[in-house]
């Protein structure tokens, strides 16, 4: 699938944000088919068992999904999560590359519901879900700008990504 554009990384995020030491800094990019695609992979500091990734992990990853999914349709639009549901199909390892996958399939004045998938390199789907976002003011989430935080934009040479 060819790539569109990709989107800018956070500061702090647990998900996004280079900053953040402890954080996964997945890179995101926009598709052809108005989907958004994850290239991430866990860290050891991620697991729940050895050898497995927190579910709590896996669950903020299909939530960062769904966001960036949306900002494909309304760029730079602040919302906020009111129901994630995950099923996790199989283990999650960390320390290999993994493809996230997120799509909108409803968007109102008021929500959007955006459907998301871990795959493994043999495209195997490991963990999924549907998530619901609350649409709101910027101001009721946060003091900072969006462009403030959402400030690294890296470069890479990703032009195609194999779902």
């Amino acid at each position: 699938m060819k790539v569109v554009k990709k989107q800018n990384n956070s500061k702090m995020c647990m998900i996004c944000g280079m900053d953040n030491p402890f954080g996964v800094q997945a890179q995101f990019y926009e598709l052809e088919d108005e989907s958004v695609c994850g290239l991430f992979t866990f860290k050891e500091e991620h697991q729940s068992y050895p050898g497995r990734v927190h579910g709590g992990m896996i669950s903020a990853m299909l939530d960062e999904l769904a966001c960036r999914a949306f900002w494909i349709i309304a760029p730079k639009k602040l919302a906020v999560t009111f129901d994630l549901q995950t099923k996790y199909r199989k283990p999650v390892p960390y320390g290999v590359l993994l493809k996230g996958v997120g799509k909108i399939t409803k968007v109102t004045s008021r929500y959007f519901v955006a459907e998301c998938q871990i795959l493994n390199e043999d495209h195997i789907v490991l963990a999924e879900g549907i998530i619901k976002y609350l649409i709101v003011p910027d101001e009721q989430i946060c003091d900072a700008s969006y462009d403030e935080e959402m400030c690294y934009s890296i470069e890479d040479d990703v032009k195609d990504i194999c779902l």
